[in-house]
Parts: structure tokens; sequence; C-alpha cells
């Protein structure tokens, strides 16, 4: 009976804390301990387990869900779409390092690694991922340069006719204006498909090299194409027509340097015409689509 008055006075003195008469301050953790001592020494006299007066720590890590509130984000997956999304993740950094090593690569001057796989390099830098460094470069490129077509068409009846001169760049540029995504044909097909046959003919016009024939084909194709895309053919002949010949030229104009420059160019554009080229049978009936 002295325990249970003992235990009694452990519990009412530590209950008195929290009661309406105990001091607005916060009880001291050390006060707790004793006072939950005191009340398990009680109760083991009593016969009753310690553990009993001990208080019920939280289980878990700071900070985790309360018992019955629901989870949000990834956590509420389950774990078979956790796991997949842990997969994806993966995939796309291993894709992430491996273009930024290819581009390293690329742009790195030469060294055993590029000189061993060079081709690979390239393989998977061309055409999507070129770098090109003109900007950088101590004389950066100071012209635009656009490419125009026309093409001779002969019509329904026979008759021939010839179009007026097509701004295939310009087209391109209103494609790209205020366009997040713009394709790579529109930035690039035409500039690289000049580039290309330029630096496989000389002034004349002439091919230089095996790959002459083929940068014409390919440039001649383009053409094509982009003026059935434009229905060039039925603009010029008011309904069905074939093309049988296209002529290609350039556009080249200095850009103006800015206000505060003394340097002077000319900004009068020049012209590089080239010669009347005869499309194939197949080519002006869409056999390059």
């Amino acid at each position: 009976m002295d325990a249970y008055d003992e235990g009694s006075d452990v519990r009412h003195g530590s209950d008195a804390r929290h009661g309406p008469d105990a001091p607005d301050r916060p009880v001291p953790p050390e006060e707790r301990s004793a006072a939950y001592e005191e009340r398990g020494a009680a109760l083991e006299e009593r016969g009753a387990p310690a553990e009993s007066a001990r208080p019920v720590e939280p289980s878990g890590p700071l900070g985790a869900h309360p018992l019955g509130e629901p989870r949000t984000g990834v956590a509420a997956l389950s774990l078979r779409y956790r796991i997949a999304v842990a997969l994806a993740l993966a995939v796309v950094a291993v894709g992430v390092c491996v273009h930024l090593g290819m581009t390293f690569l690329h742009v790195a001057p030469a060294n055993t690694v590029t000189k061993a796989h060079g081709k690979a390099v390239d393989d998977w830098i061309y055409p999507e991922f070129e770098q090109n460094w003109k900007l950088f470069a101590p004389n950066p490129l100071q012209q635009n340069i656009s490419i125009q077509v026309r093409a001779a068409i002969r019509g329904p009846d026979g008759s021939p006719s010839t179009t007026g001169w097509y701004d295939l760049s310009a087209e391109d540029g209103r494609a790209i204006d205020k366009n997040l995504l713009p394709s790579h044909t529109q930035q690039n097909e035409l500039r690289r498909a000049w580039d290309f046959y330029v630096a496989t003919h000389d002034g004349e016009n002439r091919p230089v090299g095996l790959r002459g024939s083929l940068s014409e084909s390919y440039l001649r194709r383009i053409m094509v194409l982009r003026l059935d895309r434009d229905d060039a053919v039925r603009a010029a002949t008011g309904g069905a027509g074939v093309i049988e010949r296209v002529q290609v030229r350039s556009r080249t104009s200095n850009v103006p340097p800015p206000r505060w420059s003394r340097e002077k160019v000319s900004t009068t554009p020049s012209y590089r015409e080239l010669p009347w080229w005869k499309v194939p049978q197949d080519e002006a009936a869409g056999g390059v689509r």
C-alpha cells in the first residue's frame, strides 16, 4: 500500500507539472527522465512492467510521413514503377554523359582516343550535332549567303515557261524565326549542301575530285523537292506540269559593321549563278521522295 502511495505521489507529482497550476515553462528533459525513473520503480514494486512507464518514441526517420497520411510524388508509386523511374533516369544520365564525351572528343585536338575511334565519334556527331566554331574564330563569318533557285517547266499542253527566283534561305529563315525548336533541315540543309558544292568545285563551276558529281546531284535534288513542296510548278502553269531544268545561284552580302566601328565594307550583294541542270525523269516525277 505504501508502494502504491509512493507511486501515486510520483504520478501525481509528474502530472502536476502539466496541470493548471504549473508554471509556463518547458520541463527540462532531465526532470522528465527522473520522474519516469521514479514512476517505473514504483510500478515494478506493484508488479507492473517498468517499460510501461517509458514514453513511446516515434519510429522511423525524422520527418517521415505520419501513419495514415498519403504519400506524394515518386514515393506514392509502387515499387515496380519506382524501379522503372530509376532505370529511366539512369538511361538518360548515361546518354547525356556519352553525348558530352563524344562532343568533347570531336572538338578536342587529335589524341590517342580519336585516332583509334575517330569514325565512331564522327558517326555520332554528324550531321545532327556538328559543332561550328566560326563564331569564335579570329575572323568570324561576316557574310549572309542565301540560296535561290528557278526552274524551267513544261506545262500540260507542252508549252515551256520559266519561274522566277525562289529565295529558299529566306523561307527557312521565316520558318526558324520565333520557333523554339526549328528542324535540322530548316537550319542546315541548304547551308551544308551549298558548302559541299563549293568545296568540290572551282571558280568556273568545274568539279574537283570524285565528289563533284555527288554534290551536284545532292544540291539538284534538294532544289527539285523544295520547288515541288512550294507548288512552284502549279503556280507557273496553273495546273499539272513537269520540271525539266533547274538553276541555282547564291546571293552573298557583307554584314554591315556596327555604328561605333570605323570599318567600311560594301553592302552590295554579289551573285554566283550555276549552269542549268537537266532534271532526270524520275526526279521530276517525284522519284526522290
